[in-house]
């Protein structure tokens, strides 16, 4: 029997009905490409006209909305109109050379949307708590990275005041390794590479390991540096190589630095919540974006 309370977001439906294609019966399957055929028309179908698009009938189109653990049809439409709110999976967003500003604008929308739900809904919430008990503990963080991961890095050290810590994060991977191999016990590295295998990346992190720097990895799944790291976050995007593709990657990781830092700020209390106040306040007198005078 289908679970009422089935809660569709758990994954996205259209990101089920791609990946689960091969898994229907034929009759079913049927039902799944006529939606992922048009998804904004199917949500405007009856039972009755979808099952006759599908070239099936009405008790097939109702076993496949059960069989996808929904209460029945008028569920399903329900969680095809929440899927087509956080945007159609990377499948569908696909950028062909002749499509159009528009085209391309809602498709890139959709491909980051959707993968960025799809960090949201894959981040291990406990792993994030150690990680920001870590940064909490820390006398000072280095955050290293190369490439996109390496603008996560520079993001994460612009924010070091909410970090409450010195934090640096060095362009020049021979900087790095220098910062490194001066490390200790008290800081915290941060290391970010979506791959989890970049050389230079994994080089400068063992050396701090082995000066006794407590390693915090940022990464997009299993790899060398999630076996080297003491706590890792994993950041799962619909990344690839594809020419077209966005670096959504960089935008997961911007986000979970914004979480890291924001979270960290608050774990350390009143007092430091009333200096970073009183610092964006001034701030804002210093740039001449407010009427308040720098006393």
């Amino acid at each position: 029997m289908p679970d009422p309370t089935h809660d569709p977001t758990d994954a996205p439906l259209l990101e089920q009905l791609t990946g689960g294609l091969e898994r229907m019966r034929p009759s079913e399957r049927k039902v799944a490409s006529a939606v992922l055929a048009d998804p904004d028309r199917a949500l405007t179908y009856s039972m009755a006209a979808l099952a006759e698009a599908a070239g099936v009938s009405e008790p097939t189109v109702m076993r496949f909305c059960t069989g996808l653990g929904f209460a029945g049809f008028q569920s399903f439409k329900l969680g095809l109109a929440q899927a087509l709110a956080i945007g159609i999976p990377v499948t569908h967003s696909a950028i062909a050379p002749d499509d159009s500003v528009e085209a391309m604008a809602s498709k890139i929308f959709d491909h980051t949307l959707s993968s960025l739900d799809r960090a949201r809904r894959a981040l291990d919430t406990a792993r994030l708590t150690e990680a920001v008990d870590v940064l909490v503990g820390a006398r000072n963080v280095l955050f290293v990275g190369l490439g996109a991961s390496g603008i996560i890095a520079q993001d994460a050290a612009q924010q070091g005041v909410l970090f409450g810590v010195p934090c640096s994060a060095p362009v020049d991977v021979h900087q790095q390794y220098m910062a490194a191999s001066m490390c200790g016990a008290g800081t915290v590295v941060v290391a970010v590479s979506n791959t989890g295998r970049t050389t230079s990346v994994l080089e400068v992190t063992e050396r701090a390991k082995k000066n006794g720097a407590t390693v915090l990895a940022v990464t997009g799944g299993p790899g060398p540096l999630a076996e080297l790291a003491d706590v890792v976050l994993v950041l799962r995007t619909f990344e690839d190589t594809d020419i077209y593709t966005p670096t959504v990657s960089r935008l997961a990781g911007l986000v979970l630095v914004d979480i890291l830092a924001t979270a960290v700020a608050v774990r350390r209390g009143p007092e430091h919540l009333e200096r970073l106040r009183e610092m964006k306040e001034a701030l804002s007198a210093f740039r001449g974006s407010s009427d308040t005078p720098i006393s």
